[in-house]
């Protein structure tokens, strides 16, 4: 386990090393397919804040608020970007890294921060400024994921003997630890605005499945068909989930989308031997990437299967991360010398159609 990155592209969250870093190892060894999209124009802008030499936009609320973290050559910096472009830095006091990784239209950020002796710790980040700490018990490694319209926050921590367990944190700062049963390592990775939680545990030393756990603590378990690791990452208003997975023949991976009645849709990008679904918004329209034989592309699915790629200039990855309610998306590219910048896509005027008029919780 990283606690301590060496660089911003190395700074990847803990919940993800296991799943989407070896997913991403898996296909980049089986590239070769051909690759055929659907490419449209649309707004693309991108953005570093100031003095940052590596930038990593992690989430984007309804009103275009951003947050994520940056790397000035010294430590990583936790950044707010307002929807006109102005940035707050904010570090948690005597810390070495500091990440924003989810965002509400309250402007609540939680994250997390590592100090001098590379321990990682969980905060919040109230819409004034206001730095609060937080662990779960018994925790020596704390990972918030995200962060619902009502100031629920869920993610994972690790044990003193290296076992991850899921937690939710209520507004008023309880925290409750979580795992599905049969679970010998839980990750959290996101939060519905009913307090719905989705993520993935880990059975025995190869499987992987994923879970949807009810705000009264119930749980379902999932798996798309012959799935050997299934491993959620985002849940819209709706209960709609997405994630990815791969089989048993390890050839491919795949996403997908599970409706909350359980039906559960495949997707691939074009001639992709790597799909990653990040985030989905209240209309059901999806962001993330995929990796074929020309690299790393973004893309947007819409809510009727229709996928659209796309990649700021000069990228030779691009890495969405996050969709708000308006089908605006925000994540991370790297430019031909090797560093992240950040960049911010409005939709083009096939996906405006697709969007809805209805507020965005998350």
């Amino acid at each position: 386990m990283t606690t301590h990155p060496l660089s911003g592209a190395q700074m990847v969250p803990m919940t993800r090393q296991k799943g989407v870093i070896a997913l991403s190892l898996l296909v980049l060894c089986t590239l070769g397919l051909s690759l055929s999209a659907r490419a449209e124009k649309s707004a693309l802008t991108t953005f570093d804040p100031p003095g940052s030499i590596e930038t990593i936009p992690n989430s984007i609320n309804r009103s275009g608020a951003i947050t994520g973290y940056f790397f000035d050559g010294n430590i990583f910096h936790g950044f707010l970007r307002s929807r006109h472009g102005t940035f707050t830095t904010f570090d948690f006091p005597g810390a070495t890294a500091t990440v924003g990784a989810s965002l509400n239209l309250e402007g609540t950020i939680t994250g997390y921060y590592f100090e001098g002796n590379l321990v990682g710790h969980g905060f919040v980040r109230s819409h004034d400024g206001a730095l609060t700490r937080f662990d779960p018990v018994g925790s020596v490694e704390t990972e918030p994921a995200s962060i619902n319209a009502a100031g629920a926050i869920t993610g994972s921590y690790t044990d003193a003997s290296g076992v991850s367990h899921g937690f939710l944190r209520d507004r008023d700062g309880t925290i409750t630890s979580f795992d599905p049963p049969g679970s010998n390592g839980t990750f959290a990775t996101g939060i519905s605005p009913r307090g719905e939680v989705t993520g993935y545990y880990d059975e025995g030393p190869f499987f992987q499945h994923g879970f949807l756990r009810s705000r009264d603590g119930d749980y379902t378990t999932f798996d798309p068909p012959a799935a050997l690791a299934t491993m959620p990452s985002s849940i819209n208003p709706a209960g709609k989930t997405i994630g990815s997975f791969y089989k048993i023949d390890l050839f491919k991976v795949h996403g997908f989308v599970r409706d909350r009645d359980g039906e559960i849709t495949i997707f691939n990008g074009p001639g992709a031997v790597g799909t990653f679904p990040q985030s989905i918004n209240a209309a059901g329209v999806i962001t993330g990437n995929y990796i074929g034989n020309s690299g790393q592309h973004g893309f947007v699915r819409d809510r009727d299967g229709e996928l659209t790629t796309f990649d700021p200039g000069g990228s030779s990855n691009t890495a969405p991360t996050s969709i708000n309610a308006a089908g605006v998306i925000t994540g991370s590219y790297t430019d031909a010398s090797g560093l992240s910048h950040g960049f911010l896509r409005s939709p083009d005027h096939h996906e405006e159609q697709g969007q809805p008029r209805a507020e965005d919780e998350q």
